[in-house]
């Protein structure tokens, strides 16, 4: 069924890669990206949109008169945000909120017109600092790990639940998130939430405060200088960590059965599976580039960072066969496969 799809946010790291991956397994589907450029280094997801095929429109979220330039369409997948988990964290919130926010409620209200299907990539980051910095941890050799009994519901040694209690303080990117979510749910279009853990993968700008698996890899891969921040610098704190062709595979299942999936809230991450901490990090870096970098830390851990984060993605899996294929190994391997390829390209970039 040939269908047209809007992908906002779709000159960023996962709006392009899931543009990208949708025209290759539906060249009868019509790609639209929509993007403001505003973050360094989505102009270089141009060339690959264009050469595949995917119409880009240049436009800001926030403006309901950029939004229309973008439709009609029969799907809409919300990936525009802005990602940084420092955002608005010190100095004005206005950008975040504005975006996160009244971007996401522009998106909606133009698929309502539309009576369009809605995906909505969402956050790990919706659940609150406190409940997440209270859970009981067994410290390892090389990371900090989730016991097996916690003192909340929805935790447990495979992670954090949908269940996991909401009340309480996050971070400004969180908290707006979170309340698109909330605003999604007054919409009788057929939606559903994608709460994402990390996502990783090529075409990533990888920054300290968002993407730290690609940060982490053009580091060693660009000979430049780390730091453990938090947690005595001990590099123990982890994430799990999903492909971005992984996620695609996902969306694309939930684009070809809206019924399915609507109404829906799902964490989507690698789980226990696939998580490092960032001394594990450093030890798959070091023997994929095979080199060194300096190592600093700094024992002060920074508000809003929580030690570990583990998507326990039990519901999501109860409804479908779809599961992450590639293992951390393999996620950083194709980073710095990238890296290697784009040397020239980033260097004038970042």
């Amino acid at each position: 069924m040939s269908r047209t799809v809007l992908v906002t946010g779709g000159a960023g790291f996962v709006g392009s890669n899931l543009c990208v991956a949708l025209a290759a397994h539906h060249p009868d589907w019509r790609l639209v990206a929509f993007d403001s450029l505003h973050r360094r280094g989505s102009e270089l997801n141009l060339p690959r949109l264009y050469a595949a095929g995917v119409r880009f429109v240049h436009g800001d979220v926030r403006q309901a008169g950029d939004l229309k330039e973008a439709g009609p369409f029969d799907a809409l997948v919300e990936c525009s945000a802005e990602p940084s988990v420092l955002a608005g964290a010190s100095g004005s919130r206005d950008f975040v909120m504005e975006t996160n926010v009244v971007g996401a409620h522009r998106c909606f209200e133009l698929a309502a017109c539309y009576g369009a299907q809605l995906l909505f990539l969402s956050t790990s980051r919706v659940y609150p600092i406190a409940g997440l910095e209270g859970l009981a941890l067994d410290e390892q050799e090389t990371r900090f790990a989730l016991a097996s009994d916690q003192p909340m519901p929805g935790a447990s040694a495979a992670g954090i639940a949908e269940g996991f209690p909401l009340a309480g303080r996050r971070t400004p990117y969180g908290a707006s998130k979170l309340a698109a979510e909330l605003l999604l749910g007054e919409y009788d279009v057929p939606w559903v939430i994608n709460r994402c853990g990390v996502i990783a993968g090529p075409w990533q700008m990888g920054k300290v405060d968002q993407g730290v698996f690609t940060h982490w890899a053009l580091s060693f891969h660009l000979g430049r200088p780390l730091t453990y921040i938090g947690y005595r610098g001990s590099g123990k704190q982890v994430r799990d960590l999903l492909h971005v062709e992984d996620l695609a595979l996902l969306v694309d299942e939930q684009l070809c059965d809206p019924g399915a999936w609507a109404g829906a809230t799902l964490n989507v991450g690698g789980g226990a599976a696939c998580s490092l901490s960032l001394l594990e990090t450093t030890a798959l870096c070091r023997e994929l580039s095979g080199r060194d970098v300096p190592l600093g830390s700094e024992p002060q851990t920074r508000p809003g960072d929580v030690p570990v984060y583990l998507s326990d993605c039990s519901s999501l899996f109860a409804r479908t066969d779809w599961r992450p294929r590639r293992s951390p190994r393999e996620v950083l391997a194709d980073i710095f496969d990238w890296i290697a390829t784009n040397e020239k390209l980033l260097g004038s970039t970042l």
